[in-house]
């Protein structure tokens, strides 16, 4: 496969993904805004609306950081985005390439939020811990990280370097 379909694959996947992202977000306004929890697990898995103005899990919530939190997530979308770029078109790549493109979705995800809101909308609750409320794109930043991990232990031991 070469450069550009790599491309094709990084750009196609990312409007997917942030569709759904967007229209959850925008789902849970219109349908969970001022309402009490849904349950949609018992004792497991929970929809809840809430704002989040501060940073992963809502830390820095008490400062008015919007614009230092977007462009420092807009700094490492383009880190990522250039990585994404400059990775060996190897086939083994794609065990990187496609944790990158969740990170990459999912921090875009909360940026859209961020910048057109001031806040990030976040609705899922485990409920069978205490743990923050979040959202899809946090998921995707989650899953990507873990399998980024995953794969700089157990597939591709020493990950390229520029």
């Amino acid at each position: 496969m070469d450069k550009k379909w790599t491309w094709v694959v990084f750009v196609v996947t990312t409007i997917v993904l942030l569709a759904l992202d967007l229209w959850l977000k925008s789902w849970s306004v219109d349908n969970l805004q001022g309402q009490p929890r849904r349950v949609l697990i018992e004792g497991v898995l929970g929809l809840a609306y809430f704002e989040n103005p501060g940073a992963f899990f809502g830390i820095f919530g008490g400062l008015n950081a919007r614009w230092i939190l977007a462009g420092l997530k807009a700094v490492i979308l383009c880190g990522i985005g250039w990585y994404y770029w400059w990775l060996p078109l190897e086939n083994k790549m794609w065990f990187i390439r496609v944790p990158l493109i969740l990170v990459f979705v999912g921090g875009l995800g909360n940026l859209v939020d961020r910048v057109a809101l001031g806040v990030v909308r976040d609705m899922l609750e485990f409920l069978f811990i205490n743990f923050a409320i979040f959202n899809l794109a946090d998921v995707y930043v989650t899953v990507g990280v873990f399998s980024l991990f995953f794969v700089g232990i157990f597939i591709i031991k020493d990950f390229p370097t520029p």
